[in-house]
Formats: C-alpha cells, sequence, structure tokens
C-alpha cells in the first residue's frame, strides 16, 4: 500500500486500472525550460557570507574588486546564483553563508553588552567563547543591569527588533530605594519626561508598572515597548527614587530560564515568533 510519502507519480500509477508491477518506473522528466533558480543581488551574497555590510560589500563591487566565474563584476544589480556560482574578491572565494543563529544568554551584572570595551572590562562576547559562531548582542543592558539578552548573528531580526517602531515589549523586575506612593507610578504609567545623556529632554511612552515584592525598598515589575538608554534609571530618577538593582526577565516572547552567565540555543518555534513581531 502506498503511504503518506508516496511520491505522486506512483500513487498514479498504483490508483490506475490495467497496470502492473512491471510497468512501474519514475515518470520522465518535462521537457522544456529547467526549473528557474532563484537569483540574488552579489552585495546581498556577499553581505550573507560575513565578509562585509551590504553598504560595503557594494563599495566593493563598484571597485571593480569582485569577479563572478571569472568575470570582474562592476554593474550593482549582478545577480547570481550564490549555490552554483563562484564568487571572489580580490581574487579570494566567498566563504559558505553562516548558519543563522539565535540564543538566549543570562547576562550577569559586571559585563558590558558590547563586542569590545575601551576599557578593558568584561563584555558579553566573553561569555559566548562555547558558541560555534559569533553572535553579536541585540540591543543592550547595562554594566550593573543583568537579565535576558538575545545574541544572534540574524542582522535582519537584529535590525527588526532594535527599530523605534518595534514596539517589542520587555520586562523588568526593579528594586527601589525607598517606596515611591501611587502617584509617582502613575506618573511613570502614563509616560515621563526624562533627560537622556546628550542632554535631549524626551518622553517616554507608556509602561506598564505593578508591585512584585512588597518591602522598606520594593520590587517592581516593569513593562516597556521602547528602550532607550539606562531608560528604567532615569524615570525613576525623574520621580526623586534611585534603582537598586534591574533584571530583563522577557523580551517579547522569550522568558529568562537559564542561570546567570550561561546561555541556550533557540526554539524553531521561538525564532518564528520573535520574526513575527514588529510587523
Amino acid at each position: 500500500m502506498p503511504s503518506l510519502f508516496s511520491p505522486p507519480w506512483l500513487l498514479v500509477h498504483l490508483q490506475s486500472p490495467g497496470l502492473t508491477e512491471k510497468r512501474e518506473q519514475a515518470p520522465a522528466l518535462p521537457r522544456g525550460n529547467p526549473p528557474t533558480v532563484a537569483l540574488e543581488r552579489l552585495q546581498k551574497i556577499m553581505a550573507a557570507s560575513g565578509i562585509a555590510s551590504r553598504r560595503k560589500a557594494e563599495e566593493i563591487i563598484a571597485a571593480g574588486r569582485a569577479t563572478l566565474n571569472g568575470k570582474v563584476v562592476v554593474e550593482q544589480g549582478t545577480k547570481a546564483d550564490p549555490e552554483r556560482d563562484v564568487i571572489c574578491v580580490d581574487g579570494k572565494p566567498l566563504k559558505g553563508r553562516e548558519r543563522l543563529l539565535y540564543f538566549v544568554l543570562n547576562k550577569p551584572k559586571g559585563y558590558v553588552t558590547t563586542v569590545s570595551d575601551p576599557e578593558g572590562r568584561p563584555t558579553v562576547m566573553d561569555l559566548m567563547k562555547k558558541c560555534p559562531e559569533r553572535v553579536y548582542p541585540v540591543g543592550r543592558l547595562d554594566y550593573a543591569s543583568e537579565g535576558l539578552l538575545l545574541m544572534t548573528n540574524d542582522g535582519t531580526l537584529a535590525q527588526k527588533l532594535m527599530k523605534a517602531g518595534s514596539h517589542v515589549p520587555k520586562t523588568y523586575l526593579v528594586k527601589i530605594s525607598g517606596k515611591p506612593d501611587e502617584k509617582a507610578i502613575e506618573r511613570l504609567r502614563g509616560g515621563i519626561t526624562i533627560e537622556l545623556e546628550d542632554g535631549e529632554r524626551v518622553k517616554t511612552s507608556p509602561a506598564k508598572i505593578r508591585l512584585a515584592e512588597e518591602g522598606a525598598n520594593p520590587w517592581y515589575e516593569v513593562i516597556l515597548i521602547e528602550g532607550r538608554n539606562r531608560q528604567i534609571r532615569r524615570m525613576f530618577q525623574s520621580v526623586g527614587f534611585l534603582v537598586e538593582k534591574i533584571k530583563r526577565v522577557q523580551l517579547g516572547p522569550l522568558v529568562l530560564d537559564v542561570a546567570p552567565g550561561k546561555f541556550r540555543a533557540l526554539t524553531v518555534r521561538e525564532v518564528a515568533k520573535l520574526k513575527s513581531l514588529g510587523g
């Protein structure tokens, strides 16, 4: 009996009367033009290989440094098949495309969210040394903050999540020095004017804030849809309170579920959910 995975030609054959097993054979390939191949712009292929950004790749092409199957290419619209064509830059073949990788990292306090630090402080890259390929942080947590950080080499997704209009919810647990009254919390919920590091004054978007743990120095759950530098610290400072601790526990569909300093790969479902965010 045929299975659900039997090829269509076999199903047709078994259902056709008057045919015997002796006549079973794979169908001949259709005549005519071969199936079309999805070609891509040369600069996109070069960027995907990790040799340069797409803009830089365009400059390389314009300078006549790229060849396609042995011929110099200078036209930006040139397309190629990344699987079959031989593409070289300065005479060296491109490497294969990077595997797109996605990880949740639990950043501890005392690490900066950069690839390198001029002051020599530990960076989140030090925590990813066991990662099979180079990945980069999406967004940032400041030196004294901890919690969930997305690490990936998917530049397209990173840009999508970081753009101002993405409105990806980010959930934090925040410990405050002192007890803000409800009036102060309501001001924060509605959006409040803060001063950024360059002196610019901006009004924050509405935020969801609820008391998570009562105490002399209480914990609040804060959900933001934007992520300005040191925003939560500036928000509470604007109503007269200092932040003692910040821990990000959720980013969109991602929930913090690994120990400090550890990371794990995202599931296929988590990646799909991330890619559906931000429009």
